[in-house]
């Protein structure tokens, strides 16, 4: 059960951090290499409400507020302007990743730091004590791809996200206004990968380039889910499955490139991943 309860936990945890880089490279079909950063600023946030003393639920409204505001000025300043230019937006967002990690060095400094978890200790589940906030992540993972899954095919707003990701010109050419869509879901975006690093905080440390390991993993997750949740949902489960096995039976080096070697392996088999598009 112990096993199984890791299996899940960590695919909950990387469908976490994948999700915001989903909903933008779904969406507009850039590579957000700034969500490393995104996903770094989320866990400063989480560092600063435990420096203050206040309780740490605090830090994950903070973190999808203050994510979702940086992501509306990323998007309107920098990506924006870039829309015809995809490669140079991939690089635009890489150049603003590493000077977000060079900000955070300057007012945190370098050395390691650690933050508080809003809940500590282990639970009983079916049985196996097994930690409590490893099972408050999954819980958090299922709701938030409900959410999205609502907001994506039952609401006006997916209705058009829909219509944008399939053919922007004629969605232009209907009356929607895809230039609204586009900032509003890399507002979405940012606010979801803040969220995801104070989430997986306190399960490690905090510095300033924490978020580049996972940016690869997600990134990999992404390219092979597509533009679908429920692909991400399945890739999660599979490649986390996967790489939690390997670490225990057969190496932990083998299993922290599992992801990376797995999404290559499934691209080079299906150039579309488990997308249905």
């Amino acid at each position: 059960m112990s096993l199984i309860l890791d299996i899940i936990s960590t695919a909950a945890i990387l469908y976490l951090v994948a999700a915001g880089l989903l909903m933008i490279y779904g969406v507009m079909k850039i590579a957000n290499f700034a969500h490393g950063a995104f996903l770094t600023l989320g866990a400063y946030v989480c560092l600063v409400v435990t420096k203050l003393g206040v309780s740490p639920w605090f830090a994950l409204p903070a973190a999808i507020l203050i994510g979702g505001f940086f992501g509306m000025f990323v998007e309107h300043f920098i990506v924006k302007p870039l829309y015809a230019r995809p490669l140079d937006a991939i690089l635009a967002t890489w150049g603003l990743g590493i000077v977000i990690a060079q900000v955070i060095t300057l007012i945190f400094g370098r050395e390691v730091q650690f933050a508080n978890s809003p809940m500590s200790g282990p639970m009983d589940v079916f049985g196996t004590e097994y930690s409590s906030y490893r099972v408050m992540l999954i819980g958090i993972a299922a709701l938030l791809a409900a959410i999205l899954t609502f907001l994506l095919t039952r609401t006006r707003f997916g209705l058009v996200t829909r219509a944008v990701i399939m053919n922007e010109n004629l969605a232009r050419g209907l009356g929607i206004h895809s230039g609204r869509v586009r900032f509003f879901t890399f507002s979405l975006g940012a606010g979801l990968g803040c969220l995801a690093g104070t989430l997986i905080t306190p399960l490690s440390s905090v510095d300033p380039g924490m978020g580049i390991p996972w940016l690869i993993n997600a990134f990999m997750l992404v390219m092979v889910a597509g533009s679908s949740m429920s692909g991400l949902v399945l890739a999660t489960l599979l490649f986390g499955g996967i790489q939690i096995l390997l670490s225990t039976f057969v190496s932990p080096v083998l299993g922290g490139i599992a992801i990376v070697l797995l999404a290559a392996i499934t691209l080079r088999i299906r150039p579309k991943g488990f997308s249905n598009d």
